[in-house]
């Protein structure tokens, strides 16, 4: 799945299309780390900065705690 490029941020989960660079396009290996870990957070398993260590790790890319806090609420809905 693809969503149009709204601004220079690029979401968690994203990346630039490189055959049209006003679309995004899913990272399934990233958008699914994220699913894993919002339940544990949301589960108060770990805390918003455990997560945003683990997802780092796990997929290279860097989320603030608060970042994820947003995508959590927003996204995800909480």
């Amino acid at each position: 799945m693809s969503i149009p490029k709204r601004s220079s941020v690029i979401p968690f989960g994203y990346i630039v299309s490189e055959a049209n660079p006003k679309i995004l396009e899913e990272v399934p290996e990233q958008l699914e780390a994220l699913q894993e870990i919002s339940g544990l957070v949301k589960d108060q398993v770990l805390s918003l900065r455990e997560g945003s260590a683990w997802l780092e790790h796990k997929t290279g890319r860097r989320l603030s705690h608060q970042g994820l806090k947003k995508i959590i609420h927003e996204r995800l809905g909480s």
